[in-house]
């Protein structure tokens, strides 16, 4: 089983954050913070952990905002390095090795981040808090903690992410896209930007074509939030930069459709040139009529082209889940993406796993799954699911 996720914060993160910051500040009081930042640490989920670390900051560092940001950045291990691609190298457990050695780096950053949000946000103590935000994001990330900025500052904070989007590290590049997104996952929501995302699309603009894929997959899923709210505005924005774009770019845009895709969102699926339906026979099949939560059901799927031109499809199943007043709820997944060959015949298989996860639970009952093809129903099944 794998470990849990909170468990990447622990009394060696603390204890490396202690020594890092006495390094840095020999008047650091390491006892005090060690002590307030590991009680009762093991009880704790994920982001309390964080916070707990974030409050011993605030009780140990000092009181005078500018010197505890310099403390802060002297305890500072190397920025990550990034690989040919511009993707972070050892980030899968928040940490690299050689930053874990050489000063603060990896989860504690959250922490860090966070005393900078609660300690820097006077209008004062902005530019410095910016400062230190944008070396923080270097060893971790700081999309977390930018967002109640740009919710009190907005105008000083956009002009400075103007700026950073050609900043030469893609850590910070990447900041200015993924701290700015609207209903960014596990972050302060912006609501000023759900409502209307215009201060960030000249951002976006500028870092679509970015040499780094981990900036470029940021810009996509900010695309992505903003469908959510503006659909047609997405689709627009694809209309307009698909037309001669390379791999790279065409990547993003795919990426940045994908809900709108799923959707069978008309205007988007023009774009992309799937707004016919398939031309044929699609059978969908389901080998049992019973499974039970914890299980898997298999979807045998079969397509009978009848076009005599090739024809891309974008295939999504939709389950119907049995909430617990016995309604449904429908959710897409992913199927397939292919290019069906003129008057030709295609199988494909996929096994769908029952398992309640942290957002969703599953429940008892009649089950139905849709085949949607380039955004139409083209197949449905159904299935019991039992205890």
């Amino acid at each position: 089983m794998a470990e849990a996720l909170k468990n990447l914060i622990n009394t060696d993160t603390v204890e490396r954050a202690a020594r890092a910051l006495q390094s840095a500040w020999p008047a650091f009081p390491q006892a005090a913070f060690t002590r307030q930042a590991c009680h009762g640490l093991d009880a704790l989920e994920f982001k309390a952990r964080a916070m707990q670390l974030a409050d011993a900051l605030e009780a140990t560092l000092p009181s005078d905002f500018g010197h505890a940001a310099d403390i802060i950045e002297t305890g500072l291990a190397p920025p990550i390095p990034l690989d040919a691609l511009g993707e972070p190298v050892g980030l899968a457990s928040g940490e690299t090795r050689a930053g874990a050695e050489a000063g603060l780096s990896g989860w504690v950053v959250w922490s860090l981040a966070e005393f900078v949000a609660r300690q820097g946000m006077a209008s004062d103590r902005l530019p410095r808090a910016l400062a230190c935000l944008h070396a923080l994001t270097q060893r971790f990330s700081a999309e977390f903690a930018i967002r109640p900025f740009i919710q009190r500052h907005p105008g000083p904070v956009l002009d400075t992410l103007a700026v950073w989007v050609n900043d030469p590290s893609a850590h910070v590049r990447r900041l200015v896209s993924e701290g700015s997104r609207p209903r960014l996952p596990w972050g302060l929501r912006l609501q000023a930007l759900v409502a209307d995302p215009s201060p960030t699309l000249p951002l976006l603009l500028a870092l679509q074509d970015d040499t780094s894929a981990y900036v470029r997959r940021s810009v996509a899923n900010h695309l992505n939030d903003i469908a959510k709210d503006h659909p047609e505005r997405v689709a627009q924005w694809v209309r307009e930069h698909l037309p001669e774009a390379g791999t790279q770019r065409r990547a993003l845009l795919r990426h940045a459709s994908r809900s709108l895709i799923k959707q069978g969102h008309a205007p988007t699926l023009v774009a992309w040139g799937l707004d016919l339906g398939f031309q044929g026979e699609t059978l969908l099949r389901l080998p049992v009529s019973q499974t039970r939560i914890g299980g898997e059901i298999v979807l045998d799927v079969r397509l009978n082209s009848h076009s005599p031109q090739a024809q891309h499809l974008v295939i999504d199943y939709v389950v119907h889940h049995v909430k617990a007043n016995g309604s449904t709820r429908p959710k897409v997944f992913k199927g397939w993406n292919l290019l069906i060959q003129p008057n030709s015949e295609c199988s494909l298989t996929k096994m769908h796993r029952l398992r309640s996860v942290s957002t969703r639970t599953l429940y008892t009952g009649r089950h139905r799954i849709d085949l949607q093809i380039n955004g139409q129903v083209c197949a449905s099944g159904a299935f019991e699911l039992l205890p």
